[in-house]
């Protein structure tokens, strides 16, 4: 079951950390854990403000309670726990399963099938919903940056607000990248989930400085060429 397997996977990484001693542990959250009827931006004071979507609402409350537990070992040990709250990752060597990979390396697949198999590709859901994407090498070097100088109990790891793009538009990158030149269909059989989760990153931005984030069409090219050169031993 998701929500016991994610609250004893974290609960035992948290409590071996402190019984070990271990120096620094960050812990990676994500931004669908935030509350589903919100105001935006998001930050990270809201976390606990109201339920999740309902669409991923077992994931979403174990990974509050990581945090919750960090801080609690913080409160009362003083442990260096930290938690960081990237948005969606995407990068090479993902996971590009049509069925449980993440957004944008499932679409390459789909996309990659469309284009050698002369079909439709096709987009689950309306392709309105907006997405804030990180590149997965931005990430590492930020998580990297946590564990080395940063020392804030909960951190979103972000882009601008400015950088949200719809699915359907990340569709067409991914097609232009695959060399796809056919007809892109959005099924609207599907759920989007939430329309929008924008989140605020002025705390990064205060503790990091300005940091030179990967563009989301260089970073979807540099992707789609990994997937293509490593189908064969690929995650899919």
């Amino acid at each position: 079951m998701m929500l016991e397997d994610n609250l004893m996977i974290n609960f035992n990484v948290v409590k071996c950390s402190h019984e070990y001693k271990v120096e620094k542990l960050v812990a990676c959250l994500s931004t669908c854990i935030f509350p589903d009827k919100t105001t935006y931006p998001i930050n990270e004071t809201m976390l606990h403000d109201g339920p999740p979507h309902t669409s991923n609402d077992a994931y979403a409350y174990a990974k509050r309670m990581l945090q919750v537990q960090c801080k609690a070992y913080r409160d009362n040990y003083g442990d260096s726990f930290v938690c960081v709250i990237p948005t969606n990752v995407y990068g090479p060597n993902d996971n590009f399963n049509l069925i449980d990979g993440h957004v944008i390396p499932s679409l390459i697949h789909q996309c990659y099938l469309a284009e050698k198999d002369g079909g439709v590709f096709v987009v689950k859901g309306s392709g309105k919903p907006l997405r804030q994407f990180i590149y997965s090498e931005d990430l590492a070097e930020l998580i990297m940056w946590a564990l080395h100088d940063c020392d804030d109990e909960t951190i979103i790891l972000s882009v601008s607000e400015s950088s949200e793009i719809s699915i359907s538009d990340v569709a067409k990158l991914i097609a232009k990248h695959v060399g796809y030149k056919d007809l892109i269909i959005c099924d609207e059989k599907f759920s989007d989930g939430q329309y929008k989760k924008t989140v605020d990153n002025t705390r990064f931005i205060e503790q990091h400085g300005e940091y030179k984030f990967t563009d989301i069409g260089d970073g979807i090219k540099k992707t789609v060429e990994w997937f293509l050169i490593n189908y064969a031993n690929s995650r899919r």
